[in-house]
């Protein structure tokens, strides 16, 4: 059986969760070459910040400063995303690796808030996670997209298509 966590635990593993998050799309963006993926990277990586902004409004603790710092505070180096990140970007393979990686991550958010949210009684923070966790899974769908074009498999554009020939 799961741990049941209070609102601000909960809140509190997602701020570090989207902060995480947050830099390693910036990582992942400032590394990669193809601008189409660094679009979707960069794009992430703002959206992040607006999943952090609405759990951050509804945290009480004080162990992350204010936003503004916390958002410019160096990563976490030793977080295995981030880990994950950079064996992939001396590899050369980044673009690919840090698609896979960044499924696999927004795959883990959704289930950890999923998670979460049963056990949230306050109606406005539910609504909060409710709201991420749909975002999340179209974080998810469109990195799955753009690591099929990566691929050179075929994306949803062209599914419509192939499907009629």
């Amino acid at each position: 059986m799961g741990k049941e966590y209070t609102m601000q635990e909960a809140l509190k593993l997602a701020i570090q969760g989207e902060k995480d998050s947050m830099d390693f799309y910036r990582r992942a963006g400032a590394a990669t070459r193809n601008e189409r993926a660094k679009k979707v990277f960069d794009l992430l990586a703002n959206e992040e910040v607006g999943h952090l902004k609405a759990f951050f409004d509804h945290y009480k603790g004080s162990e992350f400063g204010d936003l503004k710092s916390y958002m410019e505070s160096p990563p976490d180096k030793k977080s295995a995303t981030y880990l994950a990140l950079e064996k992939a970007i001396d590899e050369n393979v980044h673009e690919q690796k840090a698609l896979e990686i960044a499924l696999k991550e927004e795959k883990a958010c959704i289930d950890q808030y999923t998670i979460l949210v049963k056990d949230l009684v306050d109606p406005l923070v539910r609504k909060v996670f409710e709201q991420v966790i749909k975002e999340t899974q179209n974080h998810y769908d469109m990195i799955e997209d753009e690591y099929m074009h990566v691929m050179k498999m075929v994306d949803k554009s062209d599914q419509d298509i192939y499907v009629r020939e």
